[in-house]
């Protein structure tokens, strides 16, 4: 797929929040919700217990109407203090950000529509409704094609069959942001399904070593009920969508750097052996170990601050759509050029951090009952998603031609030459 172009509007959304909140009182309502997930991450993955609860508690606490305007119940934040928080959680679970990414994309989208409804869509978000993600094609699916179908039916709903996979969230969802095309006209559509329905399944069949409770597996739809206004042009779809998918990544990174941090940290002070060619009494006043934890940290420190500097460019993007289409068209390429520096920057700063933390705690550091790989193994995993290597390429290719970064792009097997 190339870059698309926003077709007329047929629903003009408000460009910013009626209310922003203040960044410490928002986090408060949230913090106590983080510590208590954060107890329990390391269980749920050894247990492969999936985060239905927890999810469930933030929604209910309004975490997933982060972005919601106050008038629908939601709290209107701004995109720097959405993409704080989803770091703040990914320090407690890194699974669960990635879980809501297609969450906070969808509500993003109805947000900002250009078509289709909007205020019903933010009025369920901020009644805490969630949505999942259902995008990638199942097998070999020659790349460009769409195997998932809608088909309009006589009472003006339409039916919708298909298998995706890779379904982040789908299974913890009310309802499913799902990529098809038409059968009538083969228009690219999202259909939004809901999917408390017999004809929706899930499958918990994700095999990845890393992310193991983030749901993301196969969902199928079987003559599936979508109604007549859950069903939206793609190419009315927000602007800086990927540059969106790809900043929830970046949460999954530093959060794990995060973590990696708060459990290094306490395994050093909690360390009673030394070795007898070490440089002091304790593990915790030993320069070399302590030099090795300060870097750990240095790295937690600007993992949060490629965070924030893309969420600043996500902000210009949303707040561009008020403004003329030139400008607009500027901000939406400057938000997916940051995002695509600082998954280059972020990918080998996290899995470097990650993985030099048993570099301050010996063999004991990976023993399976601690389970501190898992940050190396979550950062390991975000970072393999829309392969950093393509990214370095394009963010060259812009710095010495200055071509403009591909905002929308496809997976699937090469069509036969």
């Amino acid at each position: 797929m190339t870059t698309t172009t926003t077709t007329t509007a047929t629903t003009t959304a408000t460009t910013a929040p009626t209310t922003t909140p203040d960044d410490e009182t928002l986090a408060a309502r949230f913090r106590p919700i983080f510590d208590r997930i954060a107890a329990g991450a390391s269980a749920r993955e050894q247990e492969h217990r999936l985060p239905h609860d927890e999810i469930r508690e933030l929604a209910a606490a309004g975490f997933g109407a982060l972005r919601v305007p106050v008038e629908f119940g939601g709290a209107g934040a701004t995109l720097p203090q959405t993409f704080r928080l989803l770091t703040e959680l990914a320090a407690a679970d890194s699974n669960i950000p990635q879980a809501l990414r297609g969450h906070f994309a969808l509500v993003e989208d109805r947000l900002v529509a250009r078509s289709g409804e909007r205020d019903a869509w933010l009025e369920r978000f901020g009644r805490g409704e969630i949505a999942g993600n259902s995008w990638t094609e199942v097998g070999a699916v020659q790349i460009g094609d769409v195997i998932t179908k809608v088909t309009p039916q006589p009472d003006g709903t339409f039916r919708i069959s298909g298998q995706k996979y890779y379904s982040t969230g789908s299974i913890f969802a009310d309802w499913i942001d799902t990529y098809a095309e038409r059968t009538d006209t083969g228009e690219r559509v999202i259909a939004i399904v809901d999917a408390h329905q017999p004809g929706v399944t899930h499958a918990d069949d994700w095999d990845g070593f890393g992310q193991r409770t983030t749901g993301s597996g196969t969902s199928t739809f079987t003559d599936a009920v979508v109604a007549a206004d859950a069903v939206i042009p793609f190419d009315d779809r927000f602007r800086y969508q990927t540059a969106y998918y790809q900043a929830v990544l970046l949460t999954v990174l530093a959060g794990s750097v995060l973590a990696a941090e708060r459990e290094v940290a306490l395994q050093v002070r909690n360390r009673n052996r030394v070795f007898s060619h070490g440089n002091a009494d304790t593990f915790a006043t030993d320069p070399q170990i302590l030099q090795v934890v300060g870097e750990v940290s240095a790295a937690g420190f600007a993992a949060s601050a490629i965070v924030d500097r893309a969420a600043e460019a996500l902000q210009t993007a949303y707040e561009g759509a008020a403004l003329d289409e030139t400008e607009d068209e500027r901000r939406n390429d400057r938000a997916e050029l940051a995002t695509a520096q600082a998954q280059v920057a972020l990918t080998t700063l996290a899995t470097t951090a990650t993985s030099h933390l048993f570099d301050a705690l010996a063999a004991s550091g990976v023993s399976t009952s601690k389970n501190l790989d898992r940050h190396w193994r979550n950062a390991r995993t975000a970072g393999s998603h829309n392969p950093w290597v393509f990214k370095a390429r394009i963010v060259g290719d812009h710095a010495v031609n200055g071509v403009e970064p591909p905002r929308v792009w496809a997976i699937g097997a090469t069509r036969s030459r």
